[in-house]
């Protein structure tokens, strides 16, 4: 069995973090129960060698939280280790830098992202570095101020990418394990078309290339990327919707599958994964087609590690259903899902 970890909202019936089972035979998901109680989850990570879970809190009324959980080999269950101050409204994306030194986090309504030291059984400590964004877009409801909307090390572990959706940029920052420190790299960012809305980022396993989902503008935008540099240089843009589409729809995940070969992007409205074929130029996506996510408002989907599965978290709708992955790459109902109110992460959980 692979485990399996599910964040949530806590506004309605959820209690916080859930546990499930997936059987990689025949991709029935089975629902464990909650891991751990905590309020809204929204996102979650995994130390990479230490049998930690790390999530946010994302409230806005007090500022937000980030809390680390030591994670049971054997039940699954979560036990709180410590929580500390995200330093900043709205966390809403968590991630671990690969040496496992520090956890960074995108505060949503703050603008800014966070940098938080991981002490030797995987607890946190306060913050050692924030840095604030400044500015604003062309939508005067979504855009208004800054919007940091996700964190992303790159595979060299020296650099931090950061999508601002309040912007239009994807900030790009030097990151030093040893100090504790982000800096602004040079270049500092990559900007998207006004009114783009960047929200998350997926790095190319082969390193040289970035996909941008614009949750504004429901676009998928490719950059080649210099690990050398950090600098990205735009490549393409294509739409995430059917051409006949008609309605309200915006984003909000994105993937590439280990091979490299598939790229993979949820609409929430048109309730899709768009499907990207990545060869033989992976750096510009071909479109393959559009699944429906047999549910409303997808919001996070994962792949398992074997990339024989994908994980689709319906928000409205309180589920989350289990898709097999066909030789194309294109998900097929694999008849199996589990309700859990306002799934909003999906975590394959490490051995």
């Amino acid at each position: 069995m692979q485990r399996v970890y599910i964040g949530t909202y806590t506004t309605g019936e959820s209690q916080g973090i859930y546990r499930a089972d997936l059987n990689p035979d025949t991709g029935a998901l089975t629902l464990r129960g909650v891991a751990a109680e905590t309020e809204n989850p929204s996102f979650l990570a995994q130390h990479p060698t230490l049998p930690v879970l790390y999530a946010v809190g994302e409230m806005t009324a007090d500022g937000g939280a980030v809390s680390a959980f030591s994670m049971d080999p054997e039940s699954g269950a979560l036990t709180l280790l410590n929580r500390v101050s995200s330093e900043g409204g709205a966390p809403c994306h968590v991630a671990v830098a690969p040496g496992g030194k520090h956890v960074a986090v995108a505060n949503y309504m703050g603008g800014s992202v966070a940098l938080f030291p991981v002490e030797a059984d995987g607890s946190l400590k306060p913050a050692c570095a924030v840095m604030q964004h400044a500015g604003a877009g062309p939508n005067p409801q979504r855009q208004e101020a800054p919007h940091a909307h996700s964190v992303d090390f790159d595979e060299t572990g020296k650099r931090l990418l950061v999508a601002d959706l309040g912007t239009d940029k994807v900030y790009v920052y030097t990151y030093d394990a040893g100090a504790g420190t982000l800096t602004p790299n040079d270049p500092p960012f990559a900007a998207l078309p006004p009114g783009s809305g960047p929200r998350h980022v997926a790095l190319h396993p082969g390193g040289g290339f970035v996909y941008v989902v614009n949750e504004l503008a429901s676009t998928v935008t490719a950059f080649a990327y210099a690990p050398d540099s950090g600098r990205m240089s735009p490549l393409s843009s294509l739409t995430t919707l059917p051409a006949d589409f008609e309605g309200d729809s915006t984003t909000a995940e994105i993937r590439v599958n280990a091979a490299g070969t598939m790229l993979y992007a949820s609409n929430r409205g048109h309730d899709s994964v768009a499907v990207y074929s990545l060869t033989p130029e992976p750096g510009r996506p071909t479109p393959a087609g559009h699944v429906s996510t047999g549910g409303k408002t997808p919001r996070n989907f994962t792949l398992d590690p074997a990339n024989r599965y994908l994980l689709a978290a319906n928000q409205q709708s309180d589920s989350v259903v289990v898709f097999r992955l066909g030789e194309d790459g294109l998900p097929v109902p694999a008849g199996s899902e589990i309700t859990v109110s306002a799934p909003v992460c999906v975590l394959f959980a490490r051995p």
